[in-house]
């Protein structure tokens, strides 16, 4: 083997180096923390010096009914706000390809960015501008609605448990849709010119382009996307419920990983939260490993 070829070998792995102990520490350092769901925890006390419980904390899951119940209740919201995702995955497709088609670039970086901001926004304050659209007592929207005679009395939007999967949706579209077309416009931009010049000469028009060249040629990545969010679909995050749940609508919006912080953290049983945390893992590693096999069956092509 040649001087050249090994050092290239030697800076290729010094390049991705950084990234490997990356997820090592922050990925695979943590599952450390998965001996808590094994023994009694005691805060301050060394993990050793715990009662090891074995599986008491893995029974504990289908103990009583009401415990089923309560994990049956956070599925239900988990998977059916995931399915809601999944249903309107196709929004950044098509946004990014309605914003490739304005033809002023500077329109366009404009409508990019600003659509891109709500990306880098965290939720509390997302939270805190819609309380203030939606709230009672001075909210723009509860305002408008009854000076406008459209309602009698201002309504409690957030109190409120009625439509909360489809609220919380919309919230998370308005906030992702910009991000998500980043790539697809990456995707547009590596489709040849020269087939869009050719059904011009063939008189095809702005429509027929996008339908027979643009869709096309975007669907590759969208099924890979759909497919990983698919077998991430289990994994819906916390920050955007935490903040908006409230005891009016707590039962509706408390997914798996809102629920896991408040058995952990809240009620202070962090070995039945590192519990549930591990079943989570399982589940979207079958998920993964899943939707993998689907695609190589179907589109010949695995995810990875």
């Amino acid at each position: 083997m040649s001087d050249h070829l090994i050092q290239t070998k030697y800076k290729l792995f010094f390049m991705v180096l950084p990234f490997m102990i990356f997820v090592f520490v922050f990925a695979y350092l943590p599952l450390w923390g998965w001996l808590y769901a094994f023994v009694d925890y005691r805060p301050g006390m060394s993990i050793f010096r715990m009662d090891f419980v074995g599986l008491k904390w893995f029974r504990m899951l289908v103990y009583s009914e009401q415990q089923v119940y309560e994990i049956i209740r956070v599925l239900k919201n988990t998977l059916g706000m995931s399915f809601l995702n999944l249903f309107f995955s196709f929004l950044p497709m098509a946004f990014a390809i309605l914003l490739y088609e304005i033809r002023s670039n500077r329109m366009r970086r404009v409508v990019q960015t600003l659509t891109t901001i709500p990306h880098f926004i965290s939720w509390v304050l997302v939270f805190s501008v819609v309380f203030s659209l939606l709230s009672v007592d001075s909210g723009v929207v509860n305002g408008l609605l009854v000076n406008l005679g459209v309602i009698e009395k201002p309504i409690n939007f957030l109190a409120s448990s009625e439509h909360i999967w489809i609220k919380m949706t919309m919230l998370d579209i308005w906030k992702g849709l910009g991000w998500g077309a980043i790539l697809y416009l990456a995707a547009i931009n590596g489709i040849s010119q020269d087939l869009y010049e050719a059904a011009r000469i063939d008189g095809a028009g702005r429509f027929r382009c996008i339908w027979h060249i643009t869709v096309p040629g975007l669907l590759p990545t969208y099924f890979v996307l759909l497919l990983l969010a698919v077998a991430n679909m289990i994994n819906t995050g916390m920050d955007q419920y935490f903040v908006f749940s409230n005891a009016m609508n707590k039962s509706s919006i408390e997914v798996l990983d809102l629920y896991t912080y408040n058995i952990g953290l809240l009620k202070g049983n962090f070995s039945l939260a590192t519990v549930i945390s591990i079943l989570k893992s399982f589940v979207s590693l079958t998920l993964l490993f899943s939707v993998n096999r689907l695609s190589k069956t179907l589109r010949g092509e695995s995810i990875f």
